[in-house]
């Protein structure tokens, strides 16, 4: 029977195009089917970043680095759940990706000053940053019809790059309104914006144009081998053959069941699109694939926002709880981690088990703020002066608020005297927040580069509290796959003509997060070898077929 096509690609995230523009390059016919109605995936909400040791653009910088450094980081972290030669391909084949997009697509990237890796004093990490890449701004007036076609999110609007505002971080520091009024002459986009933009332009170019509407629901296999996939569209079921599938469909954090089997503890809000439903994971799994790390998602903690026009919105708080004046607590009214810590370790915290009454220790949590921080910052979309929302708890003593939010009020209020104790003397004694060059970072560096960017007390009336959620970036365990991107079977080997990359697949990054763009660079990266490895075994066997 004729083939469809020589590959096709499942998805539309960064992971996906990647392995289309790959597997085209290498010389396959190329088909992109996507489940939604527009484009982009997980990825074109996210920051956009891609965490690349021993980049070249390090190199052009004058930064020293090497993949064995990077690999000593990333196992130093990896309690038993990352494979060496996956983390080592990874390393070692990300500056040749980034040299390749570089060379063959309109997509650049650039090194974000200064952004430390995310626990930078592990052996291996790097405190003055490098190995964090971002895209410039992206001109999306470049790709007609299809600008629309692009998902956007709900907290980054791609306004702004990375480097330029931290994940989720309101208001926007240091950039002049004029500036952002001129980027909308040619809707230039950064963040996640700016790293599909192009990447779609190059897939456009080469005349891979996404179908959208297509919900992947089957594998089609002949003896074993994986040759094509089945989709339900608004036209009826349809069948694709190929040669070889690659995986790229997202996680499976929006499917319930699936949360309730796998994951090690509760997940209650998603930084995702909604289509992430394990559709690849189910297919994967009917076709005998080997799981692994199936517990772990990319943790994130999240709030509820009213967002106007949107409705309650989860709500990404990542800088909002590293800057001055603020700290969380769980039931029992006690800080219970480093509030700056990154995101994906601080969903930890939030899954401590109690033993005794067979609960989970700090859940609820609550971010605790005064009036200051409030004039400061703001909080999501809230600004000071205007009225309290609902989703924020405000009242005018300590006492008051514990009692609102069903804490014990001497307990918060001790806490809060051993707080504000902690920022006078300039050191947190419990849980060193401002040790970290990371948690320096994404403080309030206008106020200054040492401990003062996220120490701060909270004592000025009244004072408010805003419940915190377990959420997921996405998450990230599923088939287990090889070197190539090669999905493996239960019984051991690879799967013929079945590939996966991103968070459909069990991360090379186990448990933890390396760095930011530590959950996009993986899926680029074991996307572009699953691109070439697809193309070229699939055109091999078909040149001996004929």
């Amino acid at each position: 029977m004729s083939l469809d096509y020589d590959v096709i690609v499942i998805g539309t995230g960064a992971g996906a195009l990647v392995s289309a523009l790959r597997a085209h390059d290498a010389g396959a016919r190329v088909g992109l089917f996507e489940k939604g109605d527009q484009v982009g995936g997980t990825s074109a909400w996210s920051g956009g970043m891609v965490w690349i040791p021993n980049n070249p653009h390090m190199a052009e910088a004058g930064i020293d680095d090497s993949a064995d450094e990077a690999v000593t980081y990333i196992m130093a972290m990896s309690n038993g759940l990352i494979e060496e030669k996956l983390a080592r391909q990874l390393v070692e084949a990300g500056p040749d990706m980034v040299t390749w997009l570089e060379q063959n697509t309109p997509t650049r990237f650039q090194l974000i000053e200064s952004f430390p890796d995310y626990h930078p004093e592990e052996t291996g990490g790097k405190t003055a940053g490098g190995r964090s890449l971002e895209c410039p701004l992206y001109p999306f007036a470049e790709l007609g019809e299809w600008a629309a076609r692009v998902t956007r999110g709900p907290q980054l609007d791609g306004s702004t790059r990375m480097g330029e505002s931290p994940l989720g971080n309101q208001p926007v520091f240091g950039i002049d309104p004029a500036e952002l009024e001129r980027r909308k002459e040619r809707d230039e986009r950064g963040s996640g914006q700016g790293l599909i933009g192009p990447l779609l332009r190059a897939c456009l170019d080469r005349g891979i144009e996404p179908h959208v509407g297509h919900s992947a629901v089957e594998l089609i296999t002949e003896n074993g081998a994986v040759r094509g996939a089945v989709f339900e569209t608004s036209e009826g079921r349809k069948e694709v053959r190929s040669g070889a599938v690659i995986l790229a469909t997202g996680g499976f954090e929006r499917d319930e069941r699936f949360r309730q089997a796998f994951l090690r503890g509760p997940l209650e809000r998603y930084a995702s699109v909604p289509t992430n439903t394990g559709d690849g994971l189910r297919m994967a799994m009917r076709v005998g694939a080997a799981l692994g790390n199936m517990r772990e998602a990319w943790w994130v903690p999240m709030i509820d926002v009213d967002v106007p026009g949107r409705g309650t919105t989860a709500w990404m708080i990542n800088p909002e709880r590293t800057w001055p004046r603020t700290i969380m607590v769980n039931p029992q009214g006690r800080r219970f981690a480093n509030e700056a810590t990154e995101y994906n370790a601080l969903g930890a915290a939030f899954h401590v088990m109690d033993a005794t009454g067979y609960g989970y220790t700090n859940l609820p949590a609550w971010m605790i703020f005064d009036q200051e921080y409030l004039e400061r910052y703001g909080i999501a979309v809230h600004r000071a002066g205007e009225p309290t929302p609902a989703w924020l708890i405000e009242a005018a003593t300590i006492s008051e608020l514990a009692d609102k939010i069903g804490v014990p009020a001497h307990q918060l209020a001790a806490t809060i005297d051993r707080w504000n104790g902690f920022c006078a003397q300039g050191h947190d004694d419990d849980f060193n927040r401002g040790d970290s060059a990371h948690d320096r970072y994404w403080g309030d560096r206008r106020i200054g580069a040492g401990v003062e960017s996220t120490l701060g007390p909270i004592d000025t009336a009244p004072y408010y509290a805003v419940q915190m959620r377990p959420g997921a970036l996405g998450t990230k365990g599923g088939p287990r796959t090889d070197v190539n991107g090669q999905v493996e079977h239960v019984d051991g080997g690879p799967i013929d003509g079945l590939y996966a990359t991103g968070n459909v697949v069990s991360s090379v990054m186990g448990g933890t997060y390396g760095g930011a763009g530590g959950t996009l660079a993986p899926a680029m990266v074991f996307g572009w070898l699953a691109g070439n490895h697809a193309a070229e075994t699939a055109l091999a066997r078909l040149a001996l077929t004929n």
